[in-house]
């Protein structure tokens, strides 16, 4: 699914840089070399963002707790 059209910047190109350490907005344009335009998909990347924090976080804490 494309989350930032200006860049053509899709759910899988934010996992992987989120995957690769991205923890900010900021990072995840800086991992495609692009940066918001419109700013339409801002809010679109924060919950992917926050989503994707909270599954790390999770799985931790399953892994500490084993």
């Amino acid at each position: 699914m494309i989350v930032c059209s200006c860049n053509a910047l899709s759910h899988r190109d934010i996992e992987i840089a989120i995957h690769n350490g991205a923890s900010r907005p900021a990072e995840i344009y800086s991992a495609r070399k692009c940066k918001a335009k419109c700013g339409n998909c801002v809010p679109g990347i924060v919950c992917l963002l926050r989503s994707a924090l909270q599954k790390t976080q999770a799985e931790q804490a399953q892994l500490n707790a084993a």
